[in-house]
């Protein structure tokens, strides 16, 4: 029996139904794809090709691929030589050139400016250097014992503890704004007697112990004693830095006294027997004084503060 349907009945040119109530499917030629274009693509050279591209779009061709990855090159300034672009105009005709000479002397050679660069370097450089020892710090090196143990000087020199003499900073500038303190070391231009008394002068430095108009007195023991201008008494100096067998060691100044000038300064070694200070020559004008010391820069064991 059938089941009412003939495979193998021809089709119709009546628009009938399909078995599942859909119309049968269009014919291919005449479907679109959803942009309006036919989804086969025409043959080339049809009518239907028009302007359609026969070739790869322009990002896709090998030449175009080969130009985008080449990285970019900075121009040979060097295949401009002779034609009247050299390297010293490409360095002046630069709007922010680093070569300061070059914005200055656009027209100065190169071999003369790196040579001009270097003197003004060297130049510029000592003159810091010098500015600096004159107005802000100086280095001295401690040539005596006369302020030992705080400040060593070599062996084998007489007192001498240090296996090296101590280098030390003098605080130049520190002296423009005050006079130096009771107790600090200070170098100075010692006076004209110190020659003739001690039988050397030059640079000392030795320890501030009396201020101007002070009086000092040293006692039979070693002790110093300060009576400041308009004070009732004296005052023992109070010298921490200072052991007693290094105050008794020294006992030709015993019982005298010294009146400190104005404007000036009495100073003292530490190692007193091997001093020959303001106890023997007198005080230092003010005028005389160069640097407040206060580091040690060498040797490595003895870097610090003073």
């Amino acid at each position: 029996m059938s089941d009412g349907w003939d495979w193998n009945r021809p089709e119709s040119d009546d628009d009938e139904e399909s078995p599942g109530g859909w119309p049968e499917e269009e014919p291919q030629a005449e479907r679109e794809s959803p942009g309006g274009w036919a989804d086969a693509d025409p043959e080339p050279g049809s009518d239907d090709a028009g302007d359609w591209p026969t070739s790869d779009p322009p990002w896709q061709q090998p030449e175009y691929s080969h130009h985008a990855s080449q990285e970019w090159e900075p121009p040979d300034f060097n295949a401009y030589r002779g034609y009247g672009y050299d390297e010293e105009r490409r360095d002046a005709d630069r709007p922010h050139s680093r070569d300061p000479l070059a914005r200055l002397f656009p027209g100065l050679p190169h071999g003369v400016r790196v040579t001009l660069d270097w003197i003004l370097t060297i130049v510029g450089a000592v003159a810091i250097v010098v500015l600096l020892k004159v107005f802000v710090v100086n280095p001295y090196r401690i040539p005596s014992s006369s302020m030992e143990p705080a400040l060593n000087c070599a062996k084998p020199g007489p007192g001498c503890l240090g296996d090296s003499s101590d280098r030390v900073l003098a605080c130049r500038i520190c002296l423009r704004f005050g006079g130096p303190s009771r107790g600090d070391i200070v170098v100075f231009n010692t006076p004209e007697t110190a020659k003739t008394d001690c039988g050397e002068g030059g640079t000392f430095v030795k320890r501030v112990i009396g201020l101007p108009n002070d009086i000092v007195h040293e006692d039979k023991h070693g002790n110093i004693l300060i009576k400041p201008a308009g004070a009732a008494g004296f005052v023992k100096l109070k010298e921490p830095y200072l052991s007693t067998a290094r105050r008794l060691a020294d006992s030709q100044h015993f019982g005298k006294t010294w009146h400190v000038a104005p404007d000036s300064y009495f100073m003292m070694g530490d190692n007193r027997s091997q001093s020959c200070d303001s106890r023997t020559w007198g005080s230092v004008p003010r005028k005389d004084l160069i640097g407040t010391v206060f580091f040690v820069y060498w040797p490595p064991d003895r870097i610090g503060f003073r």
